[in-house]
This record gives structure tokens, sequence and C-alpha cells, in this order.
């Protein structure tokens, strides 16, 4: 089967559109001082005018508000907003609140779409996902310690989570908690809708990171605990023990966004790059003559097309066979999308020297950021080795005491195939 990222002209249209779009409106956001009323301000009515545009939450299907795009496109869309950090939240795609649109839509009843995804999607109420814990590894879900127990009509959650991403400003929380302690590993977790005003909920900090103690405007990844936190029965997602199932279809399709917005951070940290080179002069001649910066700017031209299209073909098998069947690709493309990410700025902010060291440039609040790449959904380490698993699960030991290429016994082998050929060949001459 061939692959095929081609779109269709009126969404080529769109996409330009887009781009435009980020450049004059979304990009003068990033230095903006204002404080989080008047950002609210500021973005309404550029999320207004992408609602106009037919282009607001388009992960979801357009019985959900949303336009019912495949991945290919989702991705190509995600280049263009993830340039910008403040793209995602224009166009109504940002993490976390994208990936818990998709379970409540995919998972939630209708009285719980009624309740939190339809205030969701309009933009009225925010979101937080809640499921790392500091006492456990968050390369192993399995190891989860926080717990809810049915009493009656309500779960009794309790438990201590952190890294929960946007859970001090969040209106609900969606927790992955123990509710089947004694089933098998990846059975005994459950996800449970939590008010962000129920009582014994305790929102502790946002956590310190590379990144900055808070992100600006309430955004972060917090600390929580939740003591004795009694929400409805009605708040469980999908069926008891279905966590991890729920987990694994947010997170597939959500890596795939992650590594596109990470390609429009990498083409942006490219074009300053390139920009810087053929401005600065050092030695007497312009720093783009200078053989080590044209290796930079070749070795990230081949690397940010590689990974591009890694992660477009993952789209295409997810938009074709489904996410399971893209477990290979997206895992490839997550850890090597993270690192072209990474080395991209990195050696932007080389060629810009102290300029690209100082806060005077968004090179640096970006090469923080893209630190996390390598953590997010998944260390680069576990998918590694998921990738290797999966490789080697299509191979066989061969027989024998040599490998199938030994030359010496297929020159035997060949020997005997071409046999009675060889015989004729030597008769007839």
């Amino acid at each position: 089967m061939g692959w095929d990222f081609s779109t269709e002209p009126e969404f080529e249209a769109k996409l330009e559109w887009m781009r435009g779009f980020m450049r004059d409106e979304v990009y003068p956001l990033e230095v903006l001082d204002t404080d989080d009323r008047g950002f609210t301000r500021a973005i309404r009515p550029l999320q207004d005018e992408v609602k106009r545009q037919k282009l607001w939450a388009t992960h979801l299907p357009p019985d959900l508000g949303g336009q019912g795009y495949g991945q290919v496109k989702l991705g190509l869309m995600h280049e263009i907003e993830g340039a910008s950090v403040w793209g995602p939240i224009v166009f109504g795609n940002q993490a976390p609140d994208s990936g818990n649109s998709e379970i409540l839509a995919l998972f939630g009843t209708e009285a719980q779409k009624k309740q939190w995804l339809h205030p969701l999607l309009d933009g009225k109420v925010r979101s937080a996902f809640s499921m790392t814990e500091p006492d456990s590894a968050g390369s192993d879900p399995t190891l989860l310690s926080s717990t809810a127990e049915l009493k009656g009509d309500e779960w009794v959650i309790n438990g201590h989570k952190w890294f929960t991403s946007n859970g001090m400003i969040a209106n609900f929380l969606i927790v992955m908690v123990v509710t089947e302690p004694d089933a098998g590993p990846y059975q005994r977790a459950s996800m449970i809708i939590v008010p962000g005003d129920a009582p014994g909920l305790k929102r502790l900090r946002n956590i310190p990171t590379l990144a900055g103690e808070h992100d600006r405007y309430g955004y972060g990844h917090a600390e929580i605990v939740y003591d004795n936190v009694r929400v409805p029965k009605e708040n469980l997602l999908g069926e008891r023990g279905s966590g991890f199932l729920i987990a694994q279809s947010r997170l597939g399709p959500g890596r795939i966004h992650h590594c596109m917005r990470w390609l429009g951070q990498a083409r942006r940290a490219f074009d300053m790059l390139c920009e810087r080179a053929v401005q600065r002069e050092a030695f007497g001649k312009k720093l783009a003559s200078h053989q080590t910066v044209q290796n930079w700017i070749a070795d990230s031209a081949a690397e940010m097309q590689a990974a591009r299209l890694m992660t477009l073909h993952a789209a295409w098998v997810i938009d074709t066979q489904g996410a399971a069947a893209a477990r290979k690709e997206i895992s490839l493309v997550k850890f090597f999308g993270a690192k072209v990410l990474h080395d991209v700025i990195d050696r932007a902010i080389q060629i810009h020297g102290s300029l690209g060291f100082s806060a005077d440039l968004p090179l640096e609040e970006m090469y923080r950021h893209a630190r996390a790449a390598r953590i997010y959904d998944g260390p680069d380490e576990v998918h590694r080795v998921s990738v290797a698993r999966q490789i080697l699960a299509g191979y066989e030991p061969p027989s024998g005491e040599w490998p199938r290429e030994h030359i010496p016994t297929r020159r035997e082998s060949a020997q005997r195939k071409f046999a009675a050929l060889l015989e004729a060949a030597g008769t007839d001459a």
C-alpha cells in the first residue's frame, strides 16, 4: 500500500491562512506584558475568528464541535500551531484539554458530555489530567498507588499526584486511580472525573521546573493531594478497570500532536539559525561561509525532514489502520522527534552566542521546554525498548550454528542450486 500524505487544495488554503494568522496575531502574544485577565481578553477575539474559519477543536468529530479531520491533517495543522506556545490555545487544541475532550467524547456518558465536554469545547472551562505520582516510576504506570473505593453511591479518592497539567486552574480533573487492586496489572486502574471544587482536593503548588517555577497565566504542572475526595459514582469514565485502555487511546494520537508541534518549534529555531548565519560576520566572512555552520544547517534540515516524514507516516497509519497498528511508528517518532527538536534549538543558540543564551531571544525558553520532550508521554528509553521489542518480534534465529548470510554456507547452497546449469555450461564449452 502506497503512502499518501497529500491533502486537497481547499485544506491547503486553510493551512496558508493559519500561517498568516499565527505570524500576525498569535506570535505577538508571546511578548505581551499583561495579567491573566488581560491575556484572556486578548485571545478571545482570536479564538472567535478561528471558530469562524471552522478550525476550532479540529481533533473531534463534527457532532461534537470539531471538523472530523484525520491525523495527517491534524498533524499538518499542529505543525503550524506548535511554532508558538499560545497557538494550540487559540485553536482549541491545547494539552491536556484536547486529550481530555477525546476521552470524554469516546468514553463519556451523555450526562458527562453535557456537564464537562461541551463547556470544555466552548472554552468556558479548563481541565487537568492527573496520572503521574511522585512515589512511583512514571515509566511504569502499573505501579500507581492512588486509590478510589466505591462506598455507597460515591467514589472515595485518596492519593498524591504531581505534574498534573493545569491542575491549579482546572475546573475539573480526570484522575487515574486504582479501583481493582486484585486485578491484573493493566486492569487495576480506572479514570474518574473530579470537580475542581470537590472537598478534600488540595492543590498544593505548581512545581518549579527547568522551564520555570510558574508558567504564565496559571498554566503549569501542579502537585495535588486527594484526601478522601468524594465524587458521585456516575463520574467514572468508561468501565471499571479500563483506565489503561483509555490512557492508550488518549496518548497515541496525542504523541503525534506533540511531535508535529515540536517540528513547528524546530522550524522556527532553524529560521533563526539561518537568518543569523547570513547576518553575522566572524573572521572576515559571514557565518554562513564557515563549514561548521553549513554542517549545522544541512544536518538540521535533514533531521527535520526525516522527523516530519516519520510523523506524517505514523499519522497516516493511524488514519488507515488505527492507533493500535501504529504503536511502533508512534514510539519511533516520539523519541526521534524530541532529539531533533533539542538539537536544532541547541545549534540555533550556539550560532547566536551570548544573544542566544540570553532571554532577548525566545531560544532559551524553547530550549528549556524542549528538554521535557524526552520525558512527556513516556521517557525516550521506554519508547526505544518498545520499538526494539516490536522489531525483534519479527525475527527468528537461523537453524544451525552460522548466520543466514554466512558466505561459505551460502556458496555451498548456490553450487548445489546451479549444479546442473554449471555442468551444462562446461559441456557446451
